[in-house]
């Protein structure tokens, strides 16, 4: 599975003001210069690991086998928390002990995680502040070297995984939530085209009735180019999920709802 250019991608709340990310591609780097470093985003809300573990779902698959998917939103840096080598049939994560690789570790084969407790792929450091430089980011860059997992530490059967909510029907509608809310206000579900044929077939209309935040929308349309300027629509978006969004808008403004918030369809 090792890839000729060794590829790492990087997932923080970090930003870009400060010098965290650079100090994490600079040890990277110096470790094993040839490896490509690939940014999948550092404006991850802060602290949210829920939120980075979705933004890590929708994404890491289109990366080639053999990457190494380093995520760092890390609450809980410096306490007891482990540091986690996550092995599947075709990536690497590698990230703090805290829900991170949830939905990765449900949706790969042949997963298999490590505590990474091998003093010698990380940096000697006087605080305990940044995890991601000291370890994280040296643990994967020696991962590119050809270290064998098993010398990273011993496997965890009890990694901690996130709450995940699942649709349910009640009485006539089937109750789904929202997920992630991206950067221009789209409101994703966890409402898929499956429940959405599921519905049609119980209620033997052609169009769902889609609820949320007191407003009901008639039906779905296509694209975002088929909405209207004056109310939310909803549409199956590309990673199969159903979304409601306000054409040139931002559809949690003009709803006033947030991550949790109830979807019904019916």
């Amino acid at each position: 599975m090792p890839l000729a250019i060794p590829l790492i991608t990087l997932l923080t709340d970090f930003g870009e003001r400060d010098y965290f990310v650079a100090s994490m591609k600079g040890v990277i780097l110096n470790i094993n210069p040839q490896a490509h470093i690939v940014d999948l985003s550092h404006h991850v809300t802060a602290h949210d690991v829920a939120d980075a573990a979705y933004l890590l779902k929708s994404c890491y698959r289109y990366f080639p086998e053999g990457t190494i998917h380093v995520a760092v939103v890390d609450p809980g840096v410096g306490s007891p928390r482990r540091a986690l080598l996550v092995s599947s049939s075709r990536y690497f994560f590698i990230g703090p002990d805290n829900g991170l690789f949830t939905h990765v570790c449900r949706e790969e084969s042949g997963v298999e995680v490590r505590q990474i407790e091998n003093r010698q792929y990380r940096l000697d450091a006087e605080g305990a502040t940044f995890d991601g430089r000291d370890l994280f980011a040296p643990a994967a860059a020696w991962l590119t070297k050809g270290r064998p997992i098993g010398s990273f530490g011993r496997l965890v059967p009890n990694y901690e995984r996130l709450a995940i909510p699942e649709p349910a029907w009640a009485k006539h509608a089937l109750a789904g939530q929202i997920v992630y809310i991206d950067r221009f206000g789209n409101l994703i579900s966890n409402l898929t085209a499956y429940h959405v044929k599921e519905v049609r077939g119980l209620t033997k209309r052609s169009e769902p009735y889609i609820r949320i935040g007191g407003l009901t929308i008639d039906g779905l349309v296509r694209s975002y180019a088929e909405g209207a300027l004056e109310q939310p629509q909803a549409l199956i978006n590309s990673n199969g999920y159903v979304e409601v969004f306000l054409k040139e808008g931002r559809a949690v403004d003009r709803l006033n709802v947030a991550r949790g918030t109830g979807i019904e369809l019916s």
